[in-house]
């Protein structure tokens, strides 16, 4: 599942109430919010989450509020009193701080509950499973790291969610996005500090496939349309879509598939020999990685072969170099995987 960060310190203007919109478009199901952040004012809170609430119901978006049992009461809420945080449209908590485990075992026989992922002890398992807490309705959220070099090791992070899959936990982290940073240190919201700078879609598809994580959303309040697009297009149609710097305009007009075979070097896109029949050599310089590149007739049976480069190669006096991938792109192209459609759109 993926979802997306709104904040509250400020009421929602109509392009934030776009971004939702436009966010939910793409395929995203949730939305995190907190309601214990010291920088904002916790008194305006409440009228601003009954707001979100209030869409995210209209759009059928989960809403996750992180709290803590004093930021609850300052906004005139009980802990325990469900029916008021699902009227202000909650449809479940990641707890933290001044929330017993005798409040979670409770609250988790009526909504969804997120624990600190990266607190949780085989203890507290054993205390949640001897009150007899619903581990169906349970989960483990990680933190984002507003500061660099503070975000977690990878390696640390995969273990500790293998060991909460065990236990039954449904697992989450943060990507950070590439748009609206959030302030006070505007370096992204990430879980990994692997993570801090790379494409927000690439550190997704990491956490998903490589580091045992269930759910990711975006820490940071903004996501470029561009990758907006790029979420879509891969969760919608399993297509890594590239943006790409060329004048031939033949790689615009349709998806391309890498080939079942998948090399270690280059993507071989299928369709290359069927639609490159006749080409002479023209710009045969280096290959950097994500050049794109067509071989021309000096290749022999091998003319038309239409390639993406994954690693650095020399130039070769018979293979054009027709464009390049963007070098923010340049992350995604591990995850072309067999068979993959590609699609690319021309820089704007």
């Amino acid at each position: 599942m993926l979802g997306f960060s709104v904040y509250l310190n400020h009421d929602l203007t109509n392009n934030q109430i776009n971004l939702i919109e436009n966010m939910q478009q793409s395929g995203f199901k949730g939305i995190f919010t907190s309601l214990h952040i010291p920088e904002d004012d916790e008194q305006a809170y409440l009228p601003r989450l009954k707001e979100l609430g209030g869409l995210c119901k209209k759009l059928k978006l989960s809403l996750t509020a992180d709290i803590s049992a004093d930021g609850l009461k300052k906004m005139g809420i009980e802990l325990d009193d469900i029916q008021q945080l699902a009227e202000i449209g909650l449809t479940a908590l990641r707890v933290d701080d001044g929330v017993l485990m005798s409040d979670v075992v409770k609250l988790s026989r009526q909504m969804p509950i997120a624990l600190n992922a990266s607190t949780i002890s085989a203890e507290d398992v054993d205390e949640l499973h001897r009150c007899h807490a619903n581990f169906k309705q349970l989960e483990a959220w990680h933190n984002y790291y507003p500061r660099p070099e503070t975000g977690l090791d990878d390696d640390w992070l995969k273990a500790k969610n293998q060991w909460l899959k065990t236990q039954g936990f449904t697992t989450m982290a943060f990507v950070a996005g590439d748009e609206d940073l959030r302030g006070p240190i505007y370096a992204g919201l990430p879980t990994l500090e692997s993570d801090r700078s790379e494409h927000p879609l690439a550190a997704t598809l990491k956490l998903i496939n490589h580091l045992a994580v269930d759910k990711v959303y975006i820490g940071d309040a903004g996501l470029s349309k561009r990758v907006r697009g790029q979420f879509e297009a891969y969760f919608n149609g399993n297509t890594v879509q590239l943006t790409v710097q060329s004048s031939n305009e033949a790689l615009f007009e349709s998806d391309w598939h890498n080939r079942p075979d998948v090399a270690r070097d280059v993507v071989r896109l299928v369709e290359g020999r069927q639609r490159f029949t006749a080409v002479s050599p023209l710009q045969t310089a280096s290959r950097p990685r994500g050049a794109i590149t067509i071989d021309n007739e000096r290749y022999g049976r091998y003319v038309g072969e239409f390639e993406i480069v994954k690693k650095t190669l020399a130039a070769d006096p018979r293979v054009n170099v027709v464009g390049w991938v963007v070098p923010s792109d340049l992350a995604l192209l591990p995850w072309i995987g067999s068979n993959c459609p590609i699609r690319f759109i021309k820089k704007g």
